[in-house]
């Protein structure tokens, strides 16, 4: 079975290295990285791979929900907080826990359980040859497969497949968690690519079909990383 990827965003060495060490003994969870705050959590790639983040709210340069509101992919959050106050806000976040320092195992445990439920369900999901959009007034099913690239349009979304445009409403930010990881990728604020269908790639664009799709820097490292180079 996967290991759970884990990532720690505590202020307190302390908390960290506890916190650490019940992730280390858990068999399903495999601790990547520990960060003293959102801004070192937000600049490393490490954090943008994982798929569970145990993040304090209280904390200096970045609190825990300005680095919810940044992230750009949704990855499982488990809110450790010694303060009970921030819980009805931090579901909002549709966080996946909130644990109260010091930590219980036992309680620790039980969140570990929903977090592994929540990743076998997102897991069968991405089984399926597709989904759905509302295109036009009417659900239309696209597969994956059919996807060359989606691009911003404002509110709205353009998804440029094999057989047709559609325009959907929708942000970028969450049209991208509905995609496999492993097969789609934000290389740019406005364009999510097909991995599958990059036919050549410079510093500055991929092309895909003609098409010249613009690479942010920031992102460039982490597309050279998923095609291999």
């Amino acid at each position: 079975m996967r290991k759970i990827k884990c990532a720690i965003v505590d202020d307190s060495a302390v908390q960290r290295k506890a916190l650490a060490e019940m992730i280390k003994k858990h068999p399903s969870l495999k601790l990547l990285a520990c960060f003293r705050n959102g801004v070192e959590a937000k600049k490393s790639y490490a954090a943008k791979d994982i798929d569970l983040m145990f993040l304090d709210i209280e904390m200096p340069l970045m609190n825990g929900f300005d680095l919810l509101e940044s992230l750009d992919k949704r990855t499982q959050v488990i809110i450790v907080s010694s303060k009970s106050e921030y819980a009805l806000r931090a579901f909002e976040y549709k966080v996946t826990d909130y644990l109260l320092k010091p930590i219980d195992p036992n309680r620790f445990e039980r969140a570990v359980q929903r977090v592994l439920r929540n990743s076998h369900t997102a897991f069968n999901k991405k089984d399926n040859s597709g989904l759905f959009v509302k295109s036009d007034y009417r659900q239309v099913k696209i597969v994956y497969s059919d996807i060359k690239w989606v691009e911003a349009l404002g509110d709205y979304i353009k998804l440029v497949t094999k057989n047709a445009n559609h325009i959907v409403l929708s942000s970028m930010k969450a049209f991208e968690r509905k995609l496999p990881d492993e097969q789609f990728l934000r290389i740019h604020k406005s364009y999510i690519i097909n991995l599958k269908k990059v036919e050549n790639l410079n510093h500055a664009a991929v092309e895909i079909e003609g098409k010249k799709v613009p690479i942010s820097r920031k992102r460039k490292e982490k597309l050279m990383n998923a095609l291999g180079f």
